[in-house]
């Protein structure tokens, strides 16, 4: 049966197979947003749909009954079992922006449900092994310790960031630079944002020759690199291996290895203090909400007095729920991240004893990273294949997609926050107003 028989899931006789499209038909109001086609020869949704799924093997089908929702889809989409179509390889956004925007998937009656099952089989309940890039569920981490002891912060860190230089050059272009870009302009180039970004952050900490910085989290040390280039004496630390190996190869072939180094090591395990900043990127999101009070205070007691910190970093629009990250983020992306509001944040810089002296949202410019992001990575995609693999080269076109998505839609934000460790009478000795251009 296809598209235009009369027949439909909801009016089908007890004995009548369904079709996949019309199993599709039956979660919906019967209103697609794009063009549904399944290796059975059947279809569905409107026939002009710029943009649409193919459901391409009984594999795909057990990954979409067996954990309905993103988690499914993701596990098709990322084992090849499931392709977007009208869109260019490693590039999903315009089809996730289709079916988000209208939304329109119920539960069908039980009726209807039982006669999904009888046409499906019941084999396709059975649990499919999932793609080999899925880590393990929460409560199968245990064995690496408790929620962000160091050990299992470093395998979830390990999961996510020590996938491939060259892969990450790829998507992220020259400056390595995997954190939110600032653009000064809406035509400015993502190189340009990135730079817009760390002169920003540099400005902000009111950075200058000799004063020595802790940039935490630091990635491949464009940070690092960026302030050593005008003199500031930089001490970057990550738990990520190949990340630190390539930051510290780039700062001996810049020729700054007088003044910086990266380590690959701990936050909590360096003994340095009296720093004049201290910068954090991306690292929030890593640590926990529980650890906040350890990981500010640790900025309190490693900044001298009249010392600088800014953390940067995703949140969630709202303060009031502690949320870790989804189904999707959690298996396939951040294993452990945890989001919270920057009201949150602001609040436990607060009680480290830090004074808060500025924050800003930056959401809209996050959306455009992705979405140069994805740029670069749909333009190398069969480089970046080449490089990890397909099912890797997917999981992150989605992540880019659906977190570009996010952005847009207000679900996730971007807030920098900059603040002072006051000296013991109060003082800080900063000038007054806001020192730094934006």
């Amino acid at each position: 049966m296809t598209l235009n028989a009369p027949r439909t899931a909801n009016n089908a006789g007890a004995g009548t197979k369904l079709t996949l499209a019309q199993v599709i038909e039956a979660f919906s109001d019967g209103h697609l947003p794009v063009r549904f086609t399944a290796y059975d020869g059947s279809a569905t949704g409107p026939a002009d749909a710029p943009v649409g799924l193919h459901l391409g093997t009984p594999r795909a089908v057990s990954y979409l009954a067996t954990a309905p929702g993103e988690l499914g889809l993701a596990r098709a989409y990322i084992s090849g079992d499931i392709e977007a179509t009208g869109v260019r390889p490693g590039d999903p956004y315009p089809l996730l922006k289709a079916m988000i925007e209208k939304r329109n998937f119920r539960r069908p009656p039980i009726g209807v449900l039982a006669g999904v099952v009888r046409s499906l089989g019941p084999g396709v309940l059975r649990p499919v092994a999932p793609p080999p890039q899925e880590a393990r569920p929460t409560w199968r981490r245990i064995a690496a310790g408790l929620r962000h002891s160091k050990l299992r912060d470093a395998n979830a860190i390990h999961h996510h960031y020590d996938v491939s230089g060259d892969f990450y050059r790829l998507m992220l272009g020259p400056s390595m630079t995997y954190t939110c870009a600032v653009y000064p302009t809406a035509d400015a180039s993502l190189e340009e944002a990135q730079e817009e970004k760390h002169r920003l952050v540099f400005d902000k900490l009111g950075l200058q020759p000799g004063d020595r910085l802790l940039d935490i989290g630091c990635g491949w040390g464009a940070m690092v690199r960026y302030a050593a280039r005008r003199g500031v004496r930089v001490l970057g630390v990550t738990l990520a291996a190949e990340q630190a190996t390539w930051a510290q190869r780039a700062i001996e072939d810049e020729g700054l290895g007088d003044l910086a180094q990266v380590r690959f090591s701990d936050y909590r395990d360096v003994p340095e203090s009296g720093f004049d900043a201290i910068s954090s990127m991306g690292m929030t999101e890593h640590i926990g909400i529980g650890q906040y009070p350890t990981y500010f205070g640790f900025f309190h007691d490693k900044l001298r007095p009249g010392g600088r910190m800014l953390n940067h970093c995703v949140t969630r629009p709202v303060n009031n729920a502690r949320r870790r990250g989804q189904a999707l983020m959690d298996r396939y992306l951040f294993p452990d991240g945890e989001l919270t509001g920057s009201g949150r944040i602001i609040t436990e810089v607060q009680n480290a004893g830090l004074e808060v002296l500025h924050e800003e949202n930056l959401r809209p410019h996050y959306a455009m990273t992705l979405r140069d992001w994805a740029e670069n990575l749909a333009g190398n995609w069969d480089a970046a294949v080449d490089e990890v693999g397909e099912g890797t080269a997917r999981v992150w076109s989605l992540m880019l997609a659906g977190g570009r998505l996010g952005f847009d839609r207000n679900h996730v934000q971007l807030h920098q926050v900059l603040a002072v460790r006051p000296h013991d009478d109060g003082s800080t000795g900063l000038p007054l107003g806001q020192w730094w251009r934006r």
